[in-house]
């Protein structure tokens, strides 16, 4: 039964393997949590000495989107970040954006 459970999804996924981003959409006031999966998301870099990944952060109440690019090194210790049509704020600003 842990089988089926493991390989539909039903597991879970343990914590270390998420890297969490938070995003404010250009001319919007929600905040947007995006997941990165550690070891499903990266793409390794061309020189293969790292990785990186592209996302988009769509707001539910908010018609903009934001693109962002994260790079990291060879051990997906964050290296780099880049974003278009927004900004990166932190988690406490995420948090206090979900209490309110």
């Amino acid at each position: 039964m842990n089988f089926l459970k493991n390989l539909f999804g039903g597991g879970g996924q343990s914590s270390n393997d998420g890297y969490y981003v938070y995003v404010k959409p250009k001319m919007c006031q929600e905040i947007v949590e995006v997941r990165i999966n550690m070891k499903n998301d990266l793409s390794p870099t061309e020189d293969y000495n790292g990785y990186w990944v592209r996302k988009v952060a769509s707001a539910t109440r908010c018609p903009f989107q934001a693109e962002f690019t994260l790079h990291f090194d060879k051990s997906r210790r964050l290296l780099d970040r880049e974003i278009e049509n927004g900004e990166f704020v932190t988690e406490a600003d995420y948090r206090e954006s979900v209490d309110n």
